[in-house]
């Protein structure tokens, strides 16, 4: 299994923590888990460069 297949189902794994655990996509929803859920996904593209960058070296 690729890098960076293994770094797309944590970041899945997570989304699904967050809708379900954290309710990130409920009505009620604050600054702050807008920014967790911004940063999740942020966390998750740097992790992608970083897998694919690796994989060509």
């Amino acid at each position: 299994m690729s890098k960076t297949s293994i770094v797309l189902i944590i970041y899945i794994l997570g989304l699904v923590f967050g809708a379900l655990v954290l309710k990130i996509w409920s009505a009620d929803t604050s600054v702050f888990k807008g920014l967790l859920g911004l940063g999740w996904t942020a966390l998750a593209l740097i992790g992608l460069f970083f897998a694919e960058k690796n994989e060509k070296n």
